[in-house]
């Protein structure tokens, strides 16, 4: 039996007996026939160069750079993100391919319905709950 403590900017992820699914925490007692990880909740900037096409047809190139972290206010949505993030590091090559294929999706829809005046007049903003 140990005691843990995450730092900060972490979370502890609890599964094994007698916890039903995952238990989040900052602190708690880990049994030994319990496993605990320790998972990051800091966002992480990815940046990437879409291939879009315009409402006019035109194709173009655009920079894409999404920061991407937990709502550590919403309970439900740490318990998504420690199932994601808790078998994989940040920065794996996994995350970070399902990262750019959500990035390339969304981008390729924003721009879509915008014109090329649109698009260069200024940076594209969204903000997803």
């Amino acid at each position: 039996m140990s005691y843990k403590v995450a730092r900060a900017s972490q979370y502890l992820a609890i599964t094994g007996g007698g916890i039903k699914d995952i238990k989040l925490a900052k602190k708690s007692w880990v049994f030994p026939w319990q496993s605990c990880t320790v998972f990051d909740v800091s966002p992480v900037n990815y940046t990437f160069e879409v291939q879009a096409m315009s409402s006019e047809k035109l194709p173009f190139v655009i920079p894409a750079v999404f920061t991407i972290g937990p709502r550590v206010d919403d309970p439900h949505a740490l318990l998504l993100y420690a199932m994601l993030m808790s078998q994989h590091d940040k920065h794996s090559n996994h995350v970070n391919e399902l990262v750019q294929g959500v990035i390339e999706g969304e981008t390729r829809v924003l721009v879509a319905s915008m014109t090329m005046e649109e698009v260069f007049k200024g940076k594209i903003t969204r903000s997803k709950s």
